[in-house]
């Protein structure tokens, strides 16, 4: 199977490097291109709203699921394929992992390492078995990684640490995966 619909998971806010926004704009491009459907979090502002707006801007389909709290505080997406209104935000992954083949981190605060942990959980009790690429923007997660090389390290994970995911420095770097099978 071929990745049809990527997850994206990113920060609602655009953080201090412009690299950040660029590679979330090419994100969207580059899916938009290829056809392939952005899944993600249904909001308007950040690097979420970069993302979709690139997509959108490019002839892509995307797919918005937000939490009804979210709606109160008008963080929706407006301009979007379609939105998905959900009850909470268990609810918001659960939906978006289902609806994707794979997923792409992009830099973000405490929902995105959330979100990044959760699938690779999900991944690792075999609830779901979904290619995970972490887009590490300007090193942004680079102590990250590091820790993570430490959990392998100190016996506390299944399996290695190479087979859970893929690091990529750019964008582009996500072509060569795009039509591998999953």
């Amino acid at each position: 199977m071929k990745i049809k619909s990527l997850a994206l998971f990113c920060g609602s806010k655009p953080g201090n490097s412009a690299v950040y926004a660029q590679h979330a704009r090419e994100v969207g491009e580059l899916l938009a291109a290829r056809q392939i459907e952005l899944v993600y979090g249904g909001g308007n502002n950040g690097l979420m709203g970069v993302a979709a707006d690139a997509a959108m801007e490019h002839g892509g389909w995307v797919r918005g699921v937000i939490p009804q709290v979210l709606l109160a505080w008008e963080q929706q997406h407006e301009g979007i394929s379609e939105l998905l209104i959900v009850d909470d935000m268990h609810v918001r992954k659960r939906t978006i992992y289902e609806l994707c083949d794979g997923a792409l981190i992009l830099p973000g605060g405490f929902g995105t390492l959330d979100e990044l942990f959760e699938i690779l959980t999900w991944n690792g009790l075999s609830i779901h078995d979904k290619k995970i690429f972490i887009l590490n923007s300007g090193g942004f997660y680079n102590h990250l990684l590091l820790h993570m090389e430490l959990l392998e390290k100190e016996g506390f994970l299944y399996g290695k640490l190479s087979d859970k995911f893929v690091v990529l420095a750019e964008p582009a770097d996500l072509l060569s995966h795009l039509e591998e099978t999953i």
